[in-house]
């Protein structure tokens, strides 16, 4: 039972209390919500909406008996607001600008102040040597970057204790259809309450919810306890309504974010739905018949490649069961740098926030650019593989950049440079020197301007190089980087109805990876590389296993790796992940943990221990035997069976 936002007292049939229900639908005691109007209150407690319409005021006893008497208590009658008191307009304010102020800088401690560490940049080349007498017009260099770490344990950045971050704003956006009606919009509601427990004081939270029109149900409000109840309460009062407009919700999502008055320093956008919007015109994309999804993005959500640009507003999306539009949710998310994140089962949703929350509490990255610079004037740079992230190499070959934007802490990313390499020269000695790699970014907590330089990347010019040295490092890219490519390739394949061709390109890259040294040996990575090319195949393998969850699961696997970026898709939090010293561990074999978890070497500390959070607390809620809060009547065998593995 939903309880009133007022007195916290339960709402439930025969309880002996009118009910008052305002036009943005939250609902209270009626005789709670006409004592407020009645001294003054005149705003929606829960989402601040100005009302057209307000809760009958009982007028005063000294009133002349020419005027009707007030109707009995137990009937619940709105008449139209006073004119000169509230405006009749939407149900929203006009502008978002009523957001709760951030606390000061000076308020909150500050990570830059509690580490000395700053990214760190690496580079490794594919070859130890090149004989002086040859040339090489297709030299590999990978640069490997890695944020540095968040001052406490992995458990801090889980949440069990205060860690020392920058503060986000963060509005959900959720779908409320039809189709979310019962288990699955008790399962959203479980999953929010455990994101408004996770987050901090200074985080602040809105809450947007969509069916055929969108709503802001609660303003930018900070995560203390008296928000935390707030927001609480507005999820609970969250109820399934017909229609499916993802447009309208991002947008409101938009208008949170653009009109806010105060500022985090992280912002994000979680966007969740199990349908497709049928309310927005896709205009016809090239006169191929194919849907233009950059209808559905807000234009201050969508990147430009420009300074201003970086630092566009991610949406990570989450497509929820069979039926969503995956090509719409993936669009949205490669548009503003977020992730697309295919949740099959529906008993892992609060899982799969879990995650994506816990990247986006543990931002320490923002704005960073990879500068790189040739040394030898006969070296150049002939590509640049840097998936998803906006890459330019210069006319002459000599200088390239690459956008990075946001890392969370410890999170890595590498990149392979395609370097021209000339004959060495009498004069140049043993080594030719190749590249110069300069990160320049912004420390997300302390606010401040960073410049690191990596080592010179030189490779030794011996006579003979016969026995050079072969990068492992450089290999394992290679090989990620090749794998991902033919996901696209099959991909396109399958979306033509080549579905025999989709199965014959992932099966072949497959044996490839399986052949390759980096599996050989045993990389983490590349094992599970393997195990995602083969579930891939099998759901390309037909056109109903394709339309089912192959597109979906293919969307959601090219964007964690050309992310580079854990997603929550096919998430199965291994049982045997935990905390020993401060650090996350496991304690099965690696195999085991992989097979559970196939994009899992992409998760950083913060990644993993909330979802050792999250696992906790659900295994809490089974063993308390309780119905959750927010589930329907009978709702109790209609919810999906938790596999084992994640209990």
């Amino acid at each position: 039972m939903n309880p009133c936002a007022i007195c916290l007292g339960g709402m439930g049939a025969g309880g002996g209390q009118a009910i008052f229900t305002a036009e943005c639908s939250h609902t209270f005691h009626f005789h709670c919500i006409s004592a407020s109007v009645e001294h003054g209150n005149l705003l929606c407690p829960l989402c601040n909406a100005q009302w057209r319409e307000l809760p009958f005021v009982r007028p005063p006893a000294s009133m002349p008996p020419t005027q009707p008497p007030p109707p009995p208590p137990s009937v619940d009658v709105v008449q139209p607001a006073h004119p000169r008191r509230v405006r009749t307009h939407s149900v929203d304010p006009v502008v978002f600008d009523d957001d709760e102020q951030v606390t000061p800088p000076d308020g909150r401690r500050q990570a830059g102040a509690a580490s000395d560490e700053a990214v760190v940049v690496k580079t490794h080349i594919h070859y130890s040597a090149i004989a002086r007498d040859s040339s090489d017009d297709n030299f590999a260099v990978l640069v490997h970057l890695k944020a540095p770490g968040i001052t406490g344990s992995g458990t801090e950045a889980a949440g069990d204790a205060p860690a020392q971050r920058a503060p986000v704003d963060l509005v959900t956006v959720l779908d409320v259809s039809s189709s979310m009606h019962g288990s699955k919009l008790a399962l959203l509601k479980q999953a929010m309450r455990f994101v408004i427990d996770i987050l901090g004081p200074d985080d602040r939270l809105s809450v947007v919810s969509f069916s055929s029109r969108a709503r802001r149900v609660t303003r930018l409000t900070r995560m203390s306890d008296a928000g935390k109840a707030l927001c609480v309460r507005a999820v609970e009062s969250l109820t399934a309504r017909t229609g499916t407009n993802i447009a309208e919700g991002l947008r409101t999502a938009a208008r949170v974010l653009d009109e806010r008055r105060y500022r985090n320093g992280v912002s994000s956008v979680v966007l969740l739905s199990d349908g497709q919007d049928n309310y927005t015109p896709m205009r016809q994309a090239f006169g191929r018949g194919l849907p233009n999804y950059a209808a559905l993005v807000p234009p201050s959500f969508a990147r430009t490649g420009t300074g201003a640009g970086d630092r566009a507003t991610p949406v990570h999306t989450f497509g929820f069961g069979n039926d969503h539009d995956a090509a719409a949710m993936h669009a949205v998310s490669e548009a503003t740098g977020g992730t697309f994140s295919f949740i099959e089962n529906e008993a892992v949703i609060q899982d799969a926030f879990a995650q994506c929350v816990g990247g986006l509490l543990s931002v320490v990255v923002q704005e960073a650019r990879l500068a790189i610079q040739c040394l030898h004037p006969g070296v150049r740079i002939g590509s640049v593989k840097s998936g998803l992230y906006e890459s330019r190499v210069d006319e002459d070959g000599r200088a390239a950049s690459i956008v990075v934007g946001e890392l969370y802490a410890d999170e890595e990313r590498r990149f392979l440079l395609f370097l021209v390499v000339p004959r060495a020269e009498a004069t140049d000695g043993d080594v030719t020197a190749l590249i110069r790699v300069n990160c320049l970014y912004r420390d997300a907590a302390a606010g401040a301007d960073v410049n690191v330089t990596g080592e010179d990347t030189v490779v030794a010019r011996p006579e003979h190089a016969v026995d050079a040295e072969r990068s492992v490092e450089v290999e394992r890219e290679r090989v990620r980087v090749e794998a991902t490519e033919d996901m696209a390739a099959a991909r396109a394949a399958a979306e033509r109805g080549g579905h025999q061709e989709a199965v014959e390109i992932l099966e072949n890259r497959r044996g490839a990876v399986a052949q390759s040294d980096a599996a050989r040996g045993g990389d983490p990575m590349i094992v599970a590389l393997e195990i995602e090319l083969r579930d891939m195949r099998r759901r390309v393998s037909t056109r109903q296993n394709y339309a089912r969850s192959g597109r979906a699961s293919m969307l959601a696997g090219m964007s964690a790796h050309m992310q580079q970026r854990g997603s929550s898709s096919q998430l199965q939090l291994p049982s045997v992940i935990a905390f020993h010293d401060g650090a996350v561990t496991t304690t099965a074999a690696t195999h085991q943990v992989l097979q559970q978890a196939a994009t899992l070497p992409y998760a950083t500390p913060a990644m993993l221990a909330m979802l050792l959070r999250s696992r906790r607390a659900r295994e809490a809620s089974a063993a308390s035997g309780q119905r959750q809060p927010g589930a329907p009547e009978g709702a109790q065998g209609s919810e999906p069976t938790v596999p084992k593995e994640l209990n």
